[in-house]
């Protein structure tokens, strides 16, 4: 027998939606093409109707309460749905739009060239891609995973590993000409990340006290390649996303020596129900990882 329904209030169940995700007021009404006024104003008679507060305001933005936090993935599935059943009835058929956001290192070095095979095997994906400089909240960008480097630890998200990602320094041939021991990077300009523990945490791994570290600090690995095949100074990097820099010679990894402070993973909302074109992208992902790793360990 069907589920009896309340005069559902759609129009303001969808600001909400739209505010959480956002998580802010004034961006969910650009999103909606009304005024901010009246996003609050929806937001107010769906509180009212409820009997619950939804949000908290804060100096910093929107803080959901735990009733907007358990109302909004039910609402974010729903629409899903809908807009996936109105796709095949308007002619869209079997193309499910997918929107992930990816740390930019790794979308350029990895992701980018292996696109064309995903979508050559995927036709009924329409992949949207988004890249950041590893700082994105997949709720509030409107994003279903995001391919992101870290320690593995992301509160409310499944992660599932796709690479390691061992750092080495790498520089301008010119400079690797003066680095015979790890001991003479303490004279070399030491490109930093926002990660403070990564070259202390290389020179432990090679046995040599860590020199003073004021170098300049970046929150783009690409732009440490960049600065250093340049000359101007040593980066540490993944150096798996690096092959084409040392291939061609613009880069050059004077030590062997590699230290592991974080992986590169998928991630997703552990309250979401994965859908279709969620379970196959992360299908696609492992086994390009997985074949990525089996041939650079051959």
């Amino acid at each position: 027998m069907p589920m009896d329904r309340p005069d559902l209030p759609l129009n303001g169940l969808r600001v909400f939606e739209a505010a959480y995700r956002q998580g802010s007021f004034t961006r969910a009404a650009i999103e909606l093409r009304v005024t901010q006024a009246a996003v609050s104003h929806q937001i107010a008679r769906l509180e009212d109707r409820l009997g619950v507060a939804l949000f908290v305001r804060a100096s910093g933005g929107l803080v959901p309460t735990d009733e907007g936090r358990a109302l909004y993935p039910v609402l974010e599935h729903g629409f899903d749905a809908m807009a996936r059943t109105l796709d095949r009835i308007t002619g869209h058929r079997n193309i499910e739009t997918l929107k992930i956001g990816v740390v930019t290192t790794f979308a350029v070095a990895w992701l980018l060239p292996r696109l064309p095979a995903f979508r050559r095997d995927h036709p009924s994906i329409d992949l949207r891609i988004s890249t950041n400089n590893n700082r994105v909240e997949i709720l509030r960008e409107g994003l279903d995973m995001a391919i992101r480097y870290g320690a593995g630890s992301w509160p409310g998200l499944e992660s599932e590993v796709l690479l390691e990602a061992p750092l080495a320094p790498l520089c301008a041939p010119e400079v690797a000409e003066y680095l015979t021991k790890p001991e003479n990077l303490g004279r070399e300009v030491l490109l930093r990340s926002y990660r403070s523990d990564e070259w202390p945490r290389w020179f432990a791994e090679a046995g040599v006290p860590c020199p003073p570290l004021t170098g300049p600090i970046f929150d783009s690995s690409l732009a440490m390649a960049e600065i250093a095949a340049e000359g101007g100074g040593v980066a540490l990097l993944p150096v798996d996303m690096f092959t084409r820099h040392t291939a061609d010679g613009r880069l050059v990894q004077p030590f062997s020596t590699v230290v592991t402070v974080g992986s590169y993973a998928l991630t997703w909302p552990a309250d979401r129900p994965p859908t279709p074109a969620m379970v196959d992208f992360r299908r696609w992902l492992r086994a390009a990882s997985t074949g990525l790793t089996a041939s650079s360990a051959g």
